[in-house]
């Protein structure tokens, strides 16, 4: 379903929000805006799926979009959960390839998409355009290494901290307060599926996590402390 645009699109501060276009000078943002066509997905709608050809990416302005892997045996392997001020699809956009994994709207969801061949033809315009995508590239690399890290070498416990405080610094940046509150819209089962264990095991490692003073649920937000969630997200040995 294609909502109604605004008139002129979004404004340049809202460019600005995304990782991949916020060193963009004003005139590539004004373009970004007349190129951009907005569009809604309703819960349970799918944005994509893996192979698809990737002639467009979307910039989310709310609602959360879950992106997964399906196995031959019909496992779910999540790999994110992408909200407002995130990006998607915008690997295949740049590269011409088919898409590497399956999107799907959590909740209703809003972005504005961007056609791959205007794309292009703005960053011939705008070289900024493309050594932003660069720069994002190599963030969203390291922190799949580090995602891959924790899965690979680190207890449960050790995981879940680091997943709480890549989360946090997600949103407030690389340097958080001490204490910020975190409000976890995805299940328990999907949380486990992100972490590459079993539900009853992530639930034994949040209570830890809270017996440890590291967390504490309110509610469906989660209080969490900064510096011993980094305690426990490097454990020693």
């Amino acid at each position: 379903m294609i909502a109604e645009a605004p008139q002129g699109g979004p404004k340049p501060r809202f460019w600005r929000s995304f990782a991949l276009f916020e060193d963009l000078p004003e005139p590539a943002l004004a373009q970004l805006s007349a190129i951009a066509l907005p569009q809604r997905w309703h819960s349970g709608e799918v944005l994509f799926q893996r192979g698809d050809p990737g002639d467009w990416m979307v910039a989310l302005a709310e609602g959360r979009v879950k992106l997964t892997l399906l196995t031959a045996q019909g496992r779910e392997l999540i790999l994110r959960h992408a909200e407002g001020g995130d990006t998607l699809g915008e690997f295949a956009l740049v590269d011409g390839g088919g898409r590497s994994a399956d999107a799907t709207a959590v909740t209703p969801t809003l972005g504005w998409r961007l056609p791959r061949a205007r794309f292009i033809a703005l960053a011939a315009t705008h070289p900024a355009l493309m050594l932003g995508a660069a720069r994002y590239f190599c963030r969203r690399l390291r922190d799949t290494t580090d995602q891959l890290e924790g899965i690979a070498l680190f207890p449960l416990e050790a995981r879940l901290a680091r997943f709480f405080l890549l989360t946090l610094r997600q949103i407030h940046g690389e340097d958080p307060p001490p204490r910020a509150a975190l409000r976890l819209e995805i299940s328990q089962g999907e949380l486990a599926a992100l972490l590459g264990a079993s539900r009853p095991k992530v639930n034994r490692a949040l209570m830890a996590l809270q017996e440890a003073a590291a967390v504490t649920r309110a509610g469906e937000v989660w209080e969490c402390d900064l510096p011993r969630l980094a305690a426990l997200a490097e454990p020693e040995g």
